[in-house]
């Protein structure tokens, strides 16, 4: 399911690929421009909240509630770059749990139309440098995303 690409001991990358049924279009409108209704996808996800700026907006600032395991988490994202034409999203990680375990942490989040039939694949990608080697690359950060994305192509088939 997750690739793994080391750079160096402490920086390293992991992506999924999730395919799903819904559009690429649609899944990313609701990332970058609700993220808010995520959290009513699946109880993962506790809660996401608009710090600063406007959703979907470059610089603006997200916090989000979630848990790993059952144990609660908090993060606080900046979005570096939207892009509608190619549904992509990218978040770096500024503030909250993963800043204790990582130096830095980005997040792109592109969809891509399927080449056949309906449906597209949904591309994570995380990039980060752990503070030691103690820190485990974040593959449960990885299977979180993957079972949101499942979540969030259910409530989007659902929608009328």
């Amino acid at each position: 399911m997750a690739q793994a690409t080391r750079q160096s001991s402490l920086q390293g990358e992991l992506e999924v690929d999730i395919e799903i049924k819904a559009s690429a279009k649609k899944f990313h409108h609701m990332l970058s421009g609700r993220p808010q209704d995520v959290a009513k996808a699946t109880p993962d996800i506790q809660g996401c909240a608009l710090h600063e700026g406007e959703f979907g907006k470059v610089g603006s600032v997200i916090f989000w509630n979630y848990a790993i395991d059952g144990q609660p988490k908090v993060a606080r994202e900046r979005i570096e770059a939207v892009d509608q034409e190619k549904n992509l999203l990218v978040l770096r990680v500024i503030d909250g749990d993963l800043t204790k375990e990582f130096k830095s942490f980005l997040v792109t989040i592109q969809a891509t139309p399927k080449l056949r039939g309906p449906g597209s694949v949904v591309k994570c990608h995380l990039k980060y440098e752990r503070i030691d080697e103690k820190v485990a690359p974040p593959e449960k950060l990885l299977e979180l995303f993957a079972k949101l994305t499942q979540s969030m192509d259910e409530m989007l088939l659902s929608e009328v």
